[in-house]
């Protein structure tokens, strides 16, 4: 929801003795620029040339009398004045871009667009290809799905909505529990044939096995299989190490050794010959939720959404 140029924002200048006023298009502008880091991507981003839009950063400062960017050769880095004010920005045009949802949601059914969250691996496997049932079901809904292995911040509008492996952190959220979420060995029958089967976790220091790259692991203990059968603080080593669950599969089902997957993901994999390895051995579990933000708790498109994932992860339909 744009918000009117002619509505101003008054603030205090340097020691409270005069008053500016910033109307929302040279905020809009800011805070195109703080975030993009540069004029011309700032000026691509809102449809400006990159002058008009300096003039726009020129003529805000010239009205708080402070400078809001460091200008560098390499781009534009945020003074403290600066941070501060796109703190604000950015709070005030999440709280737009809430309201806005709100206000177009149907009193009688859900409408508008939802912002979903959540792990690379659980979004590209499991929930992108049920997402048109979801649709399907709701027309008047239109979902924009932001895949990460890091959280979003929901209180400040990153998104709507997120499926989380594990608590939320941040206190004013609302959760919902899903499901909880279990690991499997696999590996390809190619694999097992050649190598064997092993018999029991010790087996196998004998194996190849695949783990999650240390880099932002989306789930806690992702890289059990590592310690499984070892002495605490040994773990053996991968062969690969490649950091997205679906790589990880696509590497076991070639027959690069044995991979941890999600319960969700080895079902399917079954399909395509992979077998599952030392089935009755004791895993991690993960519980997975459903976070939202208070200000959305009336939302009929958060409610139905939520809904829908139950019944679906009920039956893993």
């Amino acid at each position: 929801m744009a918000p009117p140029s002619a509505l101003v924002t008054t603030v205090a200048g340097r020691g409270g003795r005069n008053a500016v006023t910033m109307d929302w298009d040279k905020l809009r502008v800011f805070h195109a620029v703080a975030e993009a880091g540069s004029f011309t991507h700032a000026g691509d981003t809102l449809n400006l040339s990159q002058s008009a839009v300096s003039r726009q950063i020129s003529a805000l400062e010239e009205a708080l009398q402070v400078p809001l960017f460091h200008r560098h050769a390499r781009g534009l880095i945020l003074t403290e004045q600066g941070e501060s004010l796109n703190r604000t920005v950015r709070e005030v045009f999440a709280k737009l871009a809430m309201t806005e949802a709100l206000l177009t949601e149907s009193k009688e059914k859900p409408a508008g667009r939802l912002k979903v969250t959540t792990t690379v691996g659980f979004g590209a496997t499991w929930l992108a290809p049920r997402v048109h049932q979801f649709l399907e079901q709701y027309p008047d809904v239109t979902m924009s799905l932001i895949l990460d292995d890091a959280d979003l911040d929901l209180a400040m509008r990153e998104a709507d909505v997120a499926i989380r492996m594990h608590p939320p952190k941040q206190p004013d959220l609302v959760q919902r529990h899903l499901l909880s979420m279990e690991w499997h060995l696999c590996a390809s029958a190619d694999y097992l044939r050649k190598r064997g089967t092993p018999a029991k976790p010790e087996d196998l220091d004998n194996h190849s096995i695949i783990l999650f790259g240390n880099y932002r692991p989306p789930v806690a203990d992702i890289n059990w299989l590592a310690e499984l059968g070892r002495r605490p603080g040994n773990p053996r080593r991968a062969l690969l190490e490649v950091n997205s669950l679906q790589a990880m599969v696509m590497a076991a089902r070639s027959g690069v050794g044995i991979a941890a997957l999600p319960d969700y993901m080895a079902a399917e994999e079954e399909a395509h010959g992979m077998m599952r390895v030392l089935p009755d051995v004791k895993a991690p579990k993960v519980d997975v939720y459903f976070v939202y933000p208070e200000e959305l708790r009336t939302s009929k498109r958060v409610a139905v959404f939520r809904d829908f994932l139950l019944a679906r992860l009920a039956h893993r339909a």
